[in-house]
């Protein structure tokens, strides 16, 4: 089959092996497939990931493993899209219901799981979601970065008395806005690209541009998404004492972010780590999220993603793809089979 392998940079390969159907899983032939800032971190040495990359998709069934139950409702042609945390589901961690927690887990295109920049994968029938008829592949392929967004209604109680800052007008900060908006919050997001912004604001959200960030601008719950180390420092500016800081970024560690870091880094993040015991700052770190709400929100159109596609790519053109991915005033760029 054809796929974009992560090996010592990106390669197209026509010929990679076809995954070998396990059982209790289901073999997916993808339809379209989204780029996402993990992917190119993982490009970049985040989770020193060697394989098939690619996590966001939408497909069609082409294939039953041993033991799916009639009951699941799974057929060969069905439309679906899938949880990227394939888990075991029997260890103590699954069976209290936190399966993307599971330790014996592997997700798809980032943790030991070929992804979906190819013409098949495998899932555990669990992991999959029929697509309604009502919903096009190009509006299905972003149920999984939706489903990361609605984690945040999911973790933190917001009302509408609140104020709220989505730090970041990338593709999930975007996402973020449009899902917090629905809670009747006071909302804003914050960023730097006009483009970006606008989109937000045809939304009926709140924009702020860069200066925010300097001018004792508060709110009682802080979404950092902006992909980068220095998120945190600005979305601390941003937040009141005793407020609630959502982490949704992901990256490579770099010294900067305190990791192979000198002294100074270190202490650095020392005083960052006293101010949230002074503020008493709640920390919620959020990743997935769950897939029946976002699909309602696409089906329903309270939530429609498609002014954040910026492109589309054959396969086979995909380092051109990522090039365009990776560029500041890119959004959802798409990999269509």
């Amino acid at each position: 089959m054809r796929a974009l392998v992560c090996r010592g940079g990106l390669h197209y390969e026509p010929g990679y092996p076809e995954p070998e159907l396990e059982t209790g899983e289901v073999l997916v032939r993808v339809r379209q497939a989204g780029i996402c800032n993990t992917d190119l971190e993982i490009l970049r040495g985040y989770m020193d990931f060697q394989g098939v990359l690619g996590h966001e998709f939408v497909g069609a069934i082409a294939g039953l493993g041993r033991r799916v139950p009639a009951q699941a409702g799974l057929q060969v042609g069905q439309r679906v899209v899938g949880d990227i945390n394939a888990a075991c589901y029997a260890c103590p961690t699954c069976l209290a219901g936190r399966h993307t927690h599971c330790p014996n887990r592997t997700t798809l295109g980032i943790y030991r799981r070929d992804g979906a920049f190819a013409d098949y994968l495998t899932l555990p029938w669990l992991n999959l979601h029929p697509v309604p008829d009502a919903v096009p592949d190009e509006i299905a392929v972003f149920v999984e970065p939706l489903a990361a967004a609605c984690q945040i209604v999911a973790q933190v109680k917001i009302s509408p008395t609140d104020r709220v800052i989505v730090l970041g007008d990338g593709k999930l900060g975007l996402l973020a806005a449009a899902v917090l908006r629905l809670t009747g919050a006071s909302l804003a997001l914050v960023g730097r690209h006009a483009e970006k912004l606008a989109i937000a604001r045809a939304w009926g959200v709140r924009t702020l541009g860069p200066e925010a960030t300097l001018h004792g601008v508060q709110a009682d719950v802080v979404v950092e998404c902006t992909g980068v180390p220095e998120g945190f420092t600005l979305a601390r500016r941003l937040l009141r004492p005793a407020g609630v800081l959502v982490l949704k970024s992901t990256y490579r560690p770099t010294a900067s972010s305190g990791q192979r870091g000198d002294d100074d880094t270190q202490q650095t993040q020392m005083l960052d780590m006293s101010s949230l015991v002074v503020d008493e700052i709640t920390l919620v770190g959020s990743r997935c999220g769950p897939f029946a709400p976002a699909l309602r929100l696409l089906e329903s159109r309270l939530v429609d993603p498609r002014p954040l596609i910026s492109a589309a790519f054959r396969l086979a053109e995909g380092a051109a793809a990522f090039e365009r991915a990776a560029r500041p005033e890119a959004l959802k760029v798409l990999l269509t089979l």
